[in-house]
């Protein structure tokens, strides 16, 4: 029985040796032999073999709009379910023709501020627009709109199926 509580001991002072060299492996102690206590030094970058990597403290910013109104500025051609994406600043999210008919340009939008206005065109809250709260705007030939004292919005022309549109900065 000794014999049995000997090997048992020899077993756990192996594990332990096995234990104490992996951790003192992964110790923040550098190279050169100074230990962890220096912390407060800078030793340069993070060595080669560190595989994880520092966490941003700075958030992703979000993806900008694309396409060819993301700017603010443009006259494009659509057609019924065209989405036209325009900055955020114009306090709406992207634009999607749902009519074109009679001389006029049926749209929904979803906001991104906090109010809405229109002039120039009919149109106003409560809209659902791909299940969330938005706007209609119907416009017709003519005049430019303004929405939300920031957007500029002309029905250039009507021919048929589609309409050109033009978006610029209001004023």
């Amino acid at each position: 029985m000794m014999r049995r509580g000997t090997s048992s001991t020899a077993a756990v002072a192996t594990l332990a040796a096995c234990l104490f060299a992996v951790l003192t492996a992964c110790s923040p102690d550098s190279p050169d032999g100074s230990a962890a206590g220096d912390k407060g030094r800078s030793h340069g970058s993070a060595p080669a073999s560190d595989p994880t990597p520092t966490p941003s403290s700075t958030p992703s910013p979000s993806p900008s709009p694309t396409g060819p109104c993301a700017d603010g500025t443009c006259e494009i051609e659509v057609a019924v379910g065209d989405v036209v994406t325009v900055p955020a600043a114009y306090g709406l999210g992207p634009i999607k023709v749902t009519a074109i008919a009679g001389g006029r340009v049926d749209m929904v939008a979803g906001l991104t501020g906090s109010g809405y206005s229109v002039s120039g065109c009919s149109g106003g809250g409560g809209v659902s627009s791909e299940g969330g709260g938005g706007v209609g705007l119907s416009c017709e030939e003519g005049p430019a709109a303004t929405v939300n004292d920031a957007m500029s919005l002309k029905v250039v022309d009507v021919r048929g199926s589609v309409a050109v549109l033009r978006i610029a900065p209001a004023g």
